[in-house]
């Protein structure tokens, strides 16, 4: 049945998918590239003594095209109905969202167990679940919110980035409904989501403001300048955070099926977080990159070295020295990882305030953001700096429908958005495959 429904053509990117091609073209016109005031450019560009391996941030903008539909009247704001699709990793959700920022629902079916059987997100399974469950995912959402697809405004897709085989069955369910109904589309990108989101849990979040990004698969900091025009000021070079406490986790033996971070961070609760010396990652860097790959080989060895059987021996049924052991890793793990964030948020927020000296906010977002102990520490850099701190609540961080409707909902209103699609265009279009291209870029 995926078959038939996921076709593996690849056809020729559409307006939709170039507008969102992060971090990765230079802007389009009407807007201007961002560019950092020449003071700026000049203190970056010298090495520091102490760093021979100092360069300035790779400043990189961001532009969203404008489709040619943007003469089309939007409704007015309390009017305006997005439902937002999102299938990028391993949740399938949905949402409804008014134009002013009220859900009116939201829907997320979890993979949890099929992260714990294959030990983390096997693209082609994950695929597969969301193709089962994404039809009644969306009625759900309609369900709840108690209205009918011709209620819609419009429909907000996740087009990356992600796993291709995931992103393309939310891209064939939107467009689906976006035939059925005649309703245009709003392609989003899940990073923008995430940052966006900020802006409906806190109505006087205005641009220019601060983002960190972390998940599973990104690190990211960001000045969002206006909508659709980002710099980027730091990026993962390996892996992520949220990759490295899901790996630290599993090492450990803890139950994966609350999620790796919040087992960690909850373990970490009863250790020592000065018991181990782990390193703090690229100190020799001055820049705002992030790398957690050595940290988790630091951490690997330190398992070995106390020959710990967590492979073996779930936490549940480790002797109390043994669950000590791991919790004083955990804990020293988080120290340092967290550590490396505040170091590299710091930097970034001189950065940013060389750049745009009116930022007011700091927003965290993205999975990892619900963690505790990073929201306590970031809040601590913002307001070290004079920045108050932006973050969703926890259900929000976390890949939902709601982030994606509400970005929609902003680029909708600026007239960034895809006509529907034709009547006579087949269920199965090569216009699937968009979702699949779009990763292969990013």
């Amino acid at each position: 049945m995926a078959a038939t429904l996921l076709p593996t053509l690849s056809p020729p990117i559409s307006r939709a998918a170039a507008a969102f091609l992060l971090l990765r073209r230079a802007p389009a016109k009407p807007f201007s590239c961002l560019r950092p005031p020449p003071a700026l450019r000049r203190s970056l560009s010298s090495a520091s003594s102490s760093s021979p391996a100092t360069a300035p941030p790779a400043l990189r903008p961001l532009s969203t095209v404008a489709s040619s539909s943007a003469a089309r009247a939007a409704p007015a704001r309390r009017d305006l109905l997005m439902l937002g699709i999102e299938t990028s990793c391993d949740d399938t959700a949905a949402a409804v969202v008014r134009g002013d920022g009220e859900i009116l629902s939201q829907v997320v079916s979890s993979q949890s167990d099929l992260l714990v059987r294959y030990g983390g997100v096997a693209p082609k399974m994950a695929e597969e679940a969301h193709a089962l469950v994404i039809d009644q995912v969306v009625q759900k959402a309609l369900d709840d919110a108690k209205l009918s697809g011709s209620d819609l405004s419009a429909v907000a897709v996740t087009v990356g980035p992600g796993l291709s085989l995931c992103l393309r069955v939310g891209v064939h369910k939107a467009r689906q409904v976006a035939k059925s109904f005649g309703l245009p589309i709003v392609g989003v990108h899940h990073m923008e989501a995430h940052a966006l989101v900020s802006r409906l849990v806190n109505k006087d979040l205005d641009f220019p403001f601060l983002a960190l990004l972390i998940s599973g698969g990104h690190n990211l900091l960001v000045l969002a300048h206006s909508l659709g025009q980002y710099v980027q000021l730091g990026t993962t070079i390996d892996d992520a955070i949220g990759e490295a406490y899901d790996k630290t986790a599993r090492w450990l033996g803890l139950d994966m099926r609350k999620g790796g971070g919040p087992a960690l961070e909850e373990l970490a609760l009863d250790g020592d977080p000065d018991s181990i010396k782990f390193r703090v990652p690229m100190r020799q860097h001055k820049d705002c990159n992030f790398s957690y790959a050595g940290l988790k080989t630091q951490v690997r060895l330190a398992i070995e070295s106390k020959n710990l059987s967590a492979d073996d021996i779930p936490i549940s049924s480790a002797s109390e020295e043994d669950r000590q052991s791991r919790a004083n890793i955990a804990a020293s793990f988080q120290r340092v990882a967290v550590l490396h964030l505040e170091e590299r948020c710091q930097r970034a927020v001189e950065w940013a305030l060389k750049i745009e000296p009116s930022i007011k906010y700091f927003v965290v977002s993205g999975g990892v953001a619900s963690n505790k102990y990073i929201r306590t520490r970031l809040n601590q850099v913002a307001e070290n700096n004079g920045l108050q701190l932006v973050s969703p609540t926890p259900s929000l961080c976390t890949d939902n429908g709601v982030m994606i409707a509400w970005t929609g909902i902003e680029h909708f209103i600026a007239g960034r958005f895809e006509d529907p699609p034709a009547a006579d265009e087949p269920d199965d279009t090569q216009v699937c495959q968009l979702a699949c291209t779009l990763h292969l870029i990013l």
